[in-house]
């Protein structure tokens, strides 16, 4: 068998790959710039201290490592080709410790250091960025900012890892560094180094979400444990799901979090899913993956409501289905206490019915649908009664309705004639245009006058209201075939008046058809629509497209050109005019250091800032007292993640909402 030559593959331990050379790992200039953010960060911090409790034969293996020998020297440097986002994050991970420890344990000091720094040549980083950045990296990781007011990924970084590790916690952390593997490739002087990268990156399918929450059930399980969890639990959760299963477990978890899960970027349903199930161990697995198969079997009867035996709620899913499956988390909520005699069947239709007058009435007013199933899946917690609450808040008032239905095209037609007009089964109905869309020049109102001799204002005003409730009605597909196009007079003769439809027999007694009679009708229309459809009868009012700030936008960092995310923000009844979230982090922390300080107190405990007692290192702070600081230095993400969980650990959450300015909507 003959041998490579020109690739050579070794796994090896990573601190001692980073350690234990006197070569410099240098980031080609043609890589892109730093971009892990805290989310990052907050992961691999929790999978080293995950590894460093285990035993001493657990190890955690990082992934693949791809450089290339310089070659242009017998000192020759390595290039890093794939790795850089990995190894600089360990390089400020290592250095946050190094800084932590270098006045009280010089010996873990000492050994930190060898990470950081060749051993040969002092002063000298392990690790060579892009020249472009090099020096913002090296200042950071050798602790010579100085006073600099700055923000980079690598400061943000570094100071998140600094606010995270006690110093008593640095050994154990050290410890579970030491346990990190990675394949080591190396290319030699022949090797196409773009052509193994596209390979290692670009060849395949990468894992999606469901399959990540697949690997990560099994992997600490036995063969036989595996097997087991598979065939009992994972295979059915697959066959009631089928191809929607990514979408399952992201609304399965905006159920069980009450927080929106983004369904793109890196990951984020994965990350919420161990988040939320952070042991899978035979122990907890159990009663979990009953619960997950649980749901998983309610959402293939969302899926396909002609699974549910009880007729009438089969056809309010289908009805809600109408508006997609967003909807679907509050709706497993309900569904699952139903089924499980939480709830009756009049309190699940019930809150089925608020869920389709919500999403109609939105769709009507022009008010956007997304980012409101979380905060209805929170208020449900406190029953049925704050639920109706959250459902009256955010869904448009009758008054609202009944003024955009005269002069506003209907969205969803068919369902809302279906409805109105009693038809169930809509297969084989149209929805007609009595004016037509388009009327040709011989299209008449009365039998008299034609199209063509209406003047420019009276057929601008027919085409307005032709898309609008009072010009349209549900007529059997045979009819509408025979009579399209035609004038009033013929299709009131030989299709309405044939209809099995009450309301399109109706149209018969009209002598004709025109503006005053498109407003009678959509007059009369309303007044059923707003009754079927109908808000929580309740004093709330419609909250003018505030978001709640739980369900507030994380972005990752602050894009160009940005000038105002919002226009204002709501504290417990107080205006607030603060521009974008880092003025918001700052004063939310400020009251809390003043109104609740316990609860900001027990937050930054918990969760390592950020307020500090002392500024334990350079960077932007901002003095709440004498003996506490605010650390300002953080990306956007971090911040509103700190401004949602120390407004939830004061208890105050419900009442503070952001409204988003035109440029922080469409961002």
């Amino acid at each position: 068998m003959s041998t490579a030559t020109n690739v050579e593959a070794t796994a090896v331990n990573t601190i001692e790959w980073l350690a234990g050379g006197t070569t410099t790992i240098v980031v080609p200039v043609y890589q892109r710039q730093y971009r892990w953010d805290i989310g990052g960060c907050e992961r691999l911090l929790s999978d080293i201290r995950a590894v460093a409790r285990e035993d001493d034969a657990h190890r955690h293996f990082i992934g693949s490592i791809l450089s290339a020998e310089d070659g242009t020297s017998a000192d020759s440097d390595l290039i890093l080709i794939d790795g850089q986002q990995r190894i600089t994050t360990l390089m400020l991970l290592v250095a946050a410790l190094h800084h932590s420890v270098r006045d009280t344990d010089p010996a873990l000091a000492s050994a930190l250091e060898r990470v950081l720094v060749r051993t040969d040549v002092p002063g000298r980083t392990t690790l060579r960025p892009h020249d472009a950045w090099a020096d913002l990296y090296e200042s950071v990781v050798l602790d010579r900012r100085g006073d600099a007011d700055r923000e980079s990924r690598f400061d943000d970084n570094y100071a998140f890892f600094r606010s995270q590790i006690h110093v008593d916690e640095v050994p154990l952390i050290w410890r579970g560094l030491q346990k990190l593997e990675h394949v080591s490739i190396t290319l030699g002087a022949q090797a196409n180094a773009q052509q193994i990268f596209e390979s290692l990156n670009s060849t395949g399918e990468p894992l999606r979400d469901h399959e990540l929450i697949h690997n990560y059930i099994l992997m600490g399980l036995s063969h036989a444990e595996q097997l087991d969890v598979e065939n009992r639990f994972w295979v059915p959760i697959e066959q009631h799901t089928g191809e929607a299963i990514g979408a399952f477990w992201r609304h399965f978890l905006v159920r069980v979090t009450g927080r929106e899960v983004a369904a793109n970027g890196e990951h984020g349903v994965y990350s919420a899913f161990r988040q939320s199930f952070p042991r899978v161990d035979v122990a907890h697995l159990q009663a979990d993956a009953e619960e997950w198969r649980h749901f998983a079997e309610i959402y293939g009867i969302l899926l396909d409501p002609s699974k549910e035996p009880d007729p009438e709620v089969a056809r309010q899913l289908r009805h809600v289905n109408t508006f997609g499956r967003s909807s679907y988390p509050l709706v497993m909520s309900a569904y699952s206490d139903h089924v499980r005699g939480v709830i009756d069947r009049a309190e699940l239709i019930e809150t089925l019915e608020w869920l389709q007058a919500l999403y109609l009435r939105r769709a009507l007013v022009n008010l956007p649908a997304e980012r409101l199933i979380a905060r209805l899946c929170r208020a449900r917690r406190d029953g049925r009664d704050a639920l109706a609450r959250a459902f009256a808040r955010i869904t448009p008032s009758d008054e609202r309705v009944s003024a955009v239905l005269k002069y506003s095209e209907l969205p969803h037609p068919a369902y809302v004639l279906g409805r109105l007009e009693g038809v169930d089964d809509l297969d084989a109905f149209d929805v007609e245009h009595i004016v037509p869309t388009v009327p040709g020049d011989s299209w008449s109102g009365d039998g008299e006058r034609p199209w063509i001799e209406y003047s420019e204002d009276e057929q601008n005003s027919h085409r307005a209201l032709a898309p609008t409730l009072g010009n349209l009605t549900l007529l059997e597909q045979s009819l509408t075939e025979r009579v399209f196009g035609a004038s009033f007079p013929i299709k009131r003769e030989q299709a309405y008046a044939r209809s099995s439809v009450p309301a399109t027999r109706d149209l018969a007694e009209a002598e004709s058809w025109g503006t005053a009679a498109i407003t009678r009708r959509t007059i009369a229309l309303t007044a059923d629509l707003i009754r079927i459809w109908a808000r929580p009868a309740l004093p709330e009012i419609d909250d003018d497209g505030l978001t709640p700030i739980l369900d507030a936008v994380r972005r990752r960092g602050w894009p160009t050109g940005w000038e105002r995310e919002f226009d204002y923000v709501e504290y417990r009844g107080e205006r607030w005019e603060v521009p974008d979230v880092k003025y918001l982090f700052n004063r939310v922390f400020r009251r809390a250091w003043t109104d609740a300080r316990p609860a900001a107190l027990a937050y930054c405990a918990a969760h390592g800032g950020p307020i500090y007692d002392e500024k334990s290192w350079n960077g932007q702070w901002d003095e709440l007292d004498e003996s506490h600081f605010l650390y300002m230095g953080w990306d956007s993400n971090y911040m509103m993640t700190a401004v949602q969980g120390v407004l939830e650990e004061s208890g105050i959450a419900s009442e503070v909402f952001v409204k988003y300015s035109y440029i922080g909507n469409v961002m």
